[in-house]
């Protein structure tokens, strides 16, 4: 029996000087191929190309993964500024539909870094264009200079709730995790449920209420080194399994 598919979505990029390229990391496939033991397929986020029925009907589960550009702040009600960053309005067309519809119909996505914030903002929530300048907030944006293991080194702890989502599929209360973003969420949407957060208070880890099927958002990389990482395996090895859940009661 074949493997589920688990769409990756993918973002846009300039490859060298001026050749255009939809990409997503290595690590990303390597997580949903090795550790969840699904098809990792590669979706450029782009409504030229794709529908979101399209999608929900040629892939099991998705990863919504980190990328440079921020979600526009208009798709939350709030003015484009400076430092909100550069945007992919396609990326949005897509996703942001796309997250709604997987809660709607139970399918399950797991959502890393600005697909953290995605989700936030798809079920209704807000975001803060640059978190380091919030009084009291570390700067959790991703080292300038220095090897890829240095950039993605583990950084501060996050603190999940006492029997809540996250510490019965990890296993711990607290974990250490990497950091590599900017922006973090100013108000959640009203399914949103924060389950773990960082010491300076920014939120690190979610799920929405009363979702049919798996919904686990988290702000850092779980992606990078996820075969050794203690936290990452058993959030990609629960994701692999709802996906598999999910095929099986389409079948039956």
């Amino acid at each position: 029996m074949a493997r589920p598919i688990v769409g990756i979505i993918a973002n846009d990029y300039i490859i060298g000087e001026d050749y255009p390229a939809y990409a997503c990391g290595k690590m990303n496939t390597q997580a949903i191929g090795g550790l969840a033991d699904c098809i990792p397929l590669m979706i450029p986020a782009d409504p030229n190309y794709v529908t979101v029925s399209d999608l929900l009907q040629s892939c099991d589960g998705f990863l919504f993964t980190g990328g440079r550009p921020n979600v526009h702040p208009s798709e939350y009600g709030e003015e484009e500024t400076k430092a909100h960053g550069d945007f992919d309005r396609c990326r949005d067309e897509i996703t942001l539909p796309l997250i709604r519809a997987c809660v709607e119909r139970g399918q399950p996505f797991f959502a890393i870094c600005r697909g953290f914030q995605e989700v936030n903002v798809a079920m209704g929530g807000s975001l803060y264009p640059e978190i380091r300048e919030l009084q009291g907030r570390m700067n959790h944006r991703m080292p300038p200079d220095g090897t890829l293991e240095e950039k993605f080194a583990l950084r501060h702890p996050v603190h999940f709730k006492q029997g809540g989502v996250f510490e019965k599929v990890v296993g711990k209360q607290e974990v250490m995790t990497n950091t590599l973003h900017g922006q973090g969420i100013k108000e959640p949407g009203p399914r949103i449920v924060i389950d773990g957060i960082a010491d300076d208070g920014t939120p690190e880890a979610l799920f929405i209420k009363d979702a049919k099927g798996f919904s686990l958002a988290v702000q850092w990389h779980p992606e990078y080194n996820a075969a050794t990482d203690p936290v990452s395996r058993p959030l990609f090895a629960h994701f692999g399994d709802a996906v598999r859940e999910w095929v099986a009661s389409k079948q039956a």
